[in-house]
């Protein structure tokens, strides 16, 4: 059998990072970590071709060599996603599709000729078993969770690793919290299922053997310390043995605000060679956290669980949300504030959406309040229900939000802020290569020379280099992030809404 493993574009979107890869001549910002995992789970007789449409396009060629295209998606991915199983139907290629995407809109995709649903461990076995008796069913779907401790290293063979600016790993799947907008839970459940610290250290191995030498490696999970007492009695250990001898490595991942009171845990995270996470702050507002069920949210100092983040070493990116029925008129004013108090440079706020599977969708189709769809763009200034505040006054509000933080002065601010605070990590030594020299020259380009804030740009150039070198990189990399970030806003928010309110 002759497989081709397609990862549909992932359109340009605050976390595409788009603009900033072509200051490091990167095409993609993660590689299709889902679709390289199942590959690992295929008959190792079978010839295997990976396409993923950031770094290259999907061909004729490869479309006339395949029996069969495997497609994985994420909802944000759906229209190039539709693009692909029209070409491989008109190329006669058969079609099998799994991920977010089909898991919630399967029907919607007439054109796919089978479905593998949920968790590949789970519904590819018995797929594979029908496809081999020549009797394959349209539809695989299961409630039953997966054994983590199954789960094979991904091929990361079938990447060219040289076209992504990080690498990730899953060590986790599902959450123990319960917000009411967030579908991971539907996907994966409360109880948080882990791999071994032996399966950890073979992927990061593995990672390491197919060339990944120096930059970031992103644990995916949804929430990294849904199991704290597994992390500190064996994994992160586990970690910091093997990366002892590899301090050119970095770790980022994804947790909840509760970290914040551990102590033990930040310390070994740090050693473990993480120097930054995302975390969930939705909102400094506590009517709205009481809302959406994020109670381990409430009740506490957010402004100096993030300090105390940053004076460890751990770099905090953050999401945020407008649009609770809860949410004051005050509500924009009061998240400016609190971002640019808080010193998080990559602040992703957007528009509330309800995903399908969640406790808000199902509240909000009970009240006759769902208009459609989500796109899976939390920054594209599009929401799939009827708000509580007027519909003008949240676009307004939630485009003002974004405006001031990511105007020149506003960013750059708290970009000072955050490097005032933060510690550099003694675990982490990224060695300055020839692709960060250029990436520099062309920040001193496009940013210091060609665009509107230059004067911003060099005024924290010149502050970094006197008073923090040690994070003159980091605060060169904020630049250029930045720099992705306007044209974001410019594109898919300022742009838009100008152009709604001429017609």
């Amino acid at each position: 059998m002759k497989v081709l493993l397609i990862y549909p574009e992932f359109p340009d979107t605050f976390w595409s990072f788009k603009h900033a890869l072509k200051f490091v001549s990167k095409k993609s910002a993660s590689p299709p970590l889902g679709l390289i995992t199942v590959a690992a789970m295929l008959p190792g007789d079978w010839e295997l071709r990976l396409v993923d449409l950031a770094v290259r396009p999907l061909t004729d060629e490869d479309l006339a060599w395949a029996d069969y295209a495997f497609i994985s998606a994420m909802i944000i991915q759906r229209d190039s996603a539709r693009e692909v199983a029209a070409r491989c139907k008109a190329a006669g290629v058969k079609t099998v599709a799994g991920g977010p995407l089909f898991t919630y809109e399967y029907e919607d995709f007439p054109e796919i000729d089978h479905f593998v649903l949920n968790e590949a461990e789970v519904t590819l076995p018995p797929f594979l078993a029908d496809l081999a008796n020549g009797q394959p069913k349209r539809l695989y779907t299961s409630t039953e969770f997966a054994d983590l401790s199954l789960t094979p290293t991904p091929r990361w063979d079938l990447l060219d690793l040289k076209q992504y600016s990080s690498a990730n790993i899953q060590y986790s799947r599902g959450c123990p919290f319960n917000c009411d907008f967030c579908n991971v839970t539907a996907l994966f459940g409360h109880i948080p299922r882990t791999k071994s610290a032996e399966q950890v250290i073979n992927e990061l191995q593995a990672i390491y053997d197919a060339g990944w030498r120096s930059g970031t490696i992103f644990f995916v999970d949804d929430n990294f310390i849904g199991n704290k007492k597994k992390l500190k009695r064996e994994i992160l250990p586990a970690i910091i043995e093997w990366r002892k001898d590899k301090k050119s490595l970095s770790l980022m991942t994804e947790v909840s605000i509760n970290i914040a009171d551990d102590e033990e845990l930040l310390d070994l995270m740090v050693k473990a060679g993480f120097n930054s996470i995302f975390v969930g702050i939705e909102t400094p507002n506590e009517e709205s956290l009481a809302e959406c069920g994020k109670g381990q949210n409430r009740g506490r100092n957010l402004i100096e669980n993030i300090r105390r983040l940053h004076q460890k070493g751990l770099q905090v990116a953050g999401g945020f949300i407008v649009g609770f029925d809860s949410d004051p008129l005050s509500i924009f004013e009061q998240q400016i504030q609190f971002i640019q108090k808080s010193g998080i440079v990559t602040a992703m706020v957007g528009l509330l959406q309800a995903p399908p599977g969640t406790q808000l969708y199902e509240r909000l189709k009970r009240e006759g309040r769902l208009l459609g769809t989500i796109t899976g763009d939390n920054c594209d200034s599009s929401i799939n229900f009827i708000p509580k505040m007027n519909w003008e006054t949240l676009s307004e509000g939630y485009r003002r939000v974004l405006g001031e933080i990511y105007s020149p002065r506003g960013y750059y601010e708290r970009v000072k802020t955050m490097l005032k605070d933060i510690t550099p990590s003694p675990y982490v030594r990224t060695p300055i290569s020839f692709e960060h020299i250029v990436a520099l020259f062309r920040s001193i380009y496009l940013i210091g020379i060609k665009s509107a804030e230059r004067f911003h740009y060099w005024r924290l150039f010149f502050w970094t280099l006197f008073r923090r070198p040690k994070l003159f990189a980091l605060a060169i990399t904020m630049s250029v992030y930045g720099y992705h970030f306007r044209r974001i806003y410019e594109a898919n928010v300022l742009k838009r809404q100008q152009q709604t309110a001429k017609s």
